[in-house]
């Protein structure tokens, strides 16, 4: 399976893309070296890149930006002429910047938008055309909690909520093209990416203080994500479309989760 990895660089999206190579599929995995609003990560080609050889991955590791969309097709043009075909797309490059509307200036609202709901449409709109045509594919777009609304992240929360609602416009648009779209969520505290480093000035050992966890009774991790990710994408899920995996914590669904009894 040839699959596209959006902000596959780092955090989440290198999980992802490890996970996936490490299964066997031919990956291309593509984000910004430059370090984005509220994120700390940066500079990410060169270490995964070593990662993927140390492990013996096939896959393709590109600099491009997902607001725009001559960079997207160069990104589907090299994985096409590299593996012949695309399979799948994993919607993962976001930018989550906390504040308020009354914190949050045109510029910053329009940079994640772009980012965060552009970036999957421009996405889509390139791969769809190959999927279509063989009469298969699948696209995992990653959502938020936030997505159903959450205090002092007020543009991050609309966009997430947009792209809940692209996978099941998409999912209904595509049914008939065998084109399967579905949504993954992080939660449970503890994923460590450079958006979530970001809100805590860089400090990882913060991560987990406090939080739900997960019934594994640990915090979530980027491999869990990426996991779900791995089967949503696999002959196992065949049959599903316009879903939501919720990966860890379903506190932001109805929650809270209680705390635990004490004895």
């Amino acid at each position: 399976m040839v699959v596209i990895v959006t902000g596959g660089t780092f955090g989440i999206g290198r999980s992802i893309t490890l996970e996936l190579a490490g299964r066997g599929h031919k990956v291309v995995a593509f984000g910004v070296e430059a370090r984005q609003v509220s994120s700390v990560a940066e500079n990410a080609i060169p270490g995964l890149r070593e990662e993927l050889a140390r492990r013996g991955h096939d896959a393709e590791v590109l600099e491009a930006d997902v607001t725009r969309a001559e960079e997207v097709q160069r990104v589907v043009d090299v994985a096409v002429q590299r593996f012949g075909r695309i399979d799948a797309l994993v919607n993962n490059a976001a930018i989550g910047p906390l504040g308020t509307v009354l914190d949050t200036d045109e510029a910053l609202w329009d940079r994640i938008m772009a980012v965060n709901v552009k970036g999957p449409y421009l996405c889509a709109r390139a791969v769809l055309p190959h999927m279509i045509r063989q009469g298969s594919g699948s696209i995992v777009n990653v959502g938020s909690g936030a997505g159903y609304g959450k205090p002092n992240m007020a543009a991050y929360a609309a966009s997430k909520g947009a792209v809940h609602t692209l996978t099941m416009a998409l999912a209904y648009d595509h049914f008939h093209d065998k084109v399967r779209v579905n949504t993954v969520i992080p939660g449970g505290g503890g994923i460590v990416s450079g958006m979530s480093l970001g809100r805590v000035c860089g400090d990882e050992s913060s991560f987990g203080r406090g939080a739900p966890g997960t019934a594994a009774g640990r915090v979530a991790t980027g491999e869990d994500l990426a996991r779900a990710v791995a089967f949503l994408l696999s002959e196992d899920a065949t049959a599903i479309s316009g879903t939501v995996i919720d990966v860890g914590c379903f506190a932001h669904q109805g929650g809270p989760i209680p705390q635990k009894p004490r004895a």
